[in-house]
């Protein structure tokens, strides 16, 4: 297990050397984005804005829906935790390919359609733990921008300043091997093996 930290923008050299179980902290730009941002995206896609597209080429994106506060209109986060992934895996793939993603971070994986993405285009899928909103606000040092607001406060796609944001750990790299996978493929190894000890 390799412990590194990386700052943003991420080469892809860099991405392609992180393996399945490695632990990473990153400093720099993150961008979050949820369901209605990742529909917003392939929109864009078919009208090719590239001139409104909010997220740069090569980002890190975040699947996160912050609770943020508006002090004297300046913007600072309360938590900040990661949302379930799976729900963006139908749009994800292509999300990838148009802005060419270097990172995603969220928790729960995602499937064999982001895992193809991933591995075709140079990106790693980094999970961080559920539950600690409130502790990866802390990393977030400030926020650069808020994109799209009308789609409301937790879908708008919020630009983050981060410093030593983690630990994340690459669940999904760029080989094609996923942790989600092989944790599912042992599980079900396990379950047959021990109805054929019961027999």
């Amino acid at each position: 297990m390799l412990k590194k930290k990386l700052a943003t923008p991420v080469r892809e050299e860099e991405i392609k050397k992180l393996q399945v179980g490695d632990v990473v902290y990153l400093t720099g730009e993150i961008y979050t984005a949820r369901d209605k941002a990742h529909q917003r995206i392939i929109e864009y896609e078919s009208t090719d804005a590239e001139a409104e597209m909010p997220i740069p080429k090569g980002a890190v994106l975040y699947h996160c829906g912050p609770l943020m506060k508006n002090s004297n209109g300046k913007w600072g986060i309360i938590a900040a935790g990661p949302t379930t992934s799976s729900r963006m895996e139908a749009t994800t793939p292509a999300i990838i390919e148009k802005l060419r993603i270097r990172a995603i971070i969220g928790k729960g994986g995602m499937g064999d359609g982001t895992r193809a993405a991933l591995q075709k285009y140079g990106c790693v899928y980094l999970a961080m733990t559920g539950g600690a909103a409130v502790l990866a606000a802390t990393r977030i040092k400030a926020v650069e921008a808020v994109y799209w607001e009308d789609l409301g406060m937790v879908e708008a796609v919020w630009h983050l300043i981060v410093e030593d944001f983690g630990p994340l750990v690459v669940s999904m790299d760029t080989r094609g091997k996923s942790l989600y996978k092989e944790i599912n493929e042992e599980a079900k190894q396990n379950v047959r093996a021990s109805i054929r000890n019961s027999r």
